[in-house]
């Protein structure tokens, strides 16, 4: 199914510089940009952002998210392809570096623990954060993207990530001016 997915390259991955690299492996793969921006998270925004992690981690890992997602920019990305959900969080790789493959995101960029984070009080740097399910995806693209930001347009991987049968890359052919 091709649906869409978000993508935040944290302050972190901004701060080092990583954007280029980052947005590359995710085109790489035939993953098309249809959202992104650069933004300034501030509290409130942030705290909509994660209001999962206060029930689910508790109060001092809240805060300390928090704090990561508010200490500079944020690119903020809308990437669309087939199981795109998935296939994002794969590259990106399990949310503690530590545990995370070279070859991934978080394997090649991060590689803290959780218990390491806990004892200097502050959020696992981690490079980036991806949507976990459909459903996360389509919550948190509509709290980062208004529905004018999200682009259509056709892309060069579409003839083959998406299948294009081989007559219609033929009759694509007969549309090429000559010279």
């Amino acid at each position: 199914m091709i649906e869409k997915t978000l993508l935040l390259i944290k302050p972190d991955g901004v701060q080092r510089g990583l954007t280029g690299e980052i947005l590359k492996r995710f085109e790489n793969v035939g993953l098309k940009i249809v959202g992104m921006k650069m933004v300034w998270v501030d509290e409130e925004f942030g705290a909509r952002h994660y209001s999962d992690v206060k029930i689910r981690r508790g109060e001092k890992v809240f805060k300390a998210v928090l704090g990561l997602i508010t200490m500079g920019p944020v690119v903020a990305v809308v990437l669309e392809g087939v199981n795109s959900v998935e296939i994002v969080r794969k590259i990106c790789g399990p949310t503690e570096p530590k545990a995370a493959l070279p070859g991934t995101i978080r394997g090649d960029f991060s590689h803290v623990s959780f218990t390491y984070s806990d004892v200097v009080d502050q959020a696992v740097r981690n490079v980036v954060h991806s949507s976990g399910t459909r459903d996360e995806a389509k919550t948190e693209i509509a709290l980062w993207f208004g529905e004018e930001e999200i682009h259509n347009y056709p892309s060069v991987h579409d003839i083959h990530i998406l299948h294009y049968k081989a007559e219609h890359i033929k009759q694509m052919r007969k549309a090429l001016p000559t010279k």
